[in-house]
């Protein structure tokens, strides 16, 4: 398990959004588990997330990017936002503060191939143990909320 690096201070860049899928399901015995996955460039755990597509509302950016970097498929409800949070990166303009709007994604079923696999790791883990893993603080308390934001009562 990583440690929480600090979070770094990062210009805010105007139009500089992200839409991300928390995924989730429930296991055998009712165990909730959400799934992260790591960033081709630095290796950080993360949930998939990406920039809107021009053609597609928040939420369909949001459950492409879980099909692109982690061959999940399921449904986004409910179909607004369950939280942001904001990260600094890297772009040609120099460091820049994204906002990341989350959508809850009630994964179906994960493909054994999809466009991204041979780029990234997946992998299913508890709430507590995924926001144990993610460097932003604002992500790991969207993480904790995991069983909340579904309306699950189980383990």
């Amino acid at each position: 398990m990583s440690k929480a690096k600090p979070v770094k201070k990062a210009k805010p860049a105007a139009g500089k959004q992200q839409y991300a899928a928390l995924p989730i399901r429930v296991r055998q015995g009712g165990v909730l588990e959400v799934l992260l996955l790591t960033s081709r460039d630095t290796g950080r755990w993360i949930i998939p997330k990406g920039w809107p597509g021009r053609r597609l509302t928040a939420r369909a950016a949001a459950a492409r990017e879980a099909f692109e970097e982690a061959g999940i498929e399921g449904i986004i409800q409910p179909p607004g936002p369950v939280g942001r949070y904001h990260y600094a990166k890297r772009l040609d303009i120099g460091e820049v503060r994204i906002t990341v709007k989350v959508f809850l994604l009630h994964v179906e079923r994960q493909l054994d191939t999809w466009p991204e696999k041979t780029e990234r790791e997946t992998r299913w883990l508890s709430p507590e143990q995924a926001a144990s893993m993610v460097d932003e603080p604002e992500l790991a308390a969207i993480l904790l909320s995991a069983r909340d934001l579904a309306g699950w009562a189980g383990s």
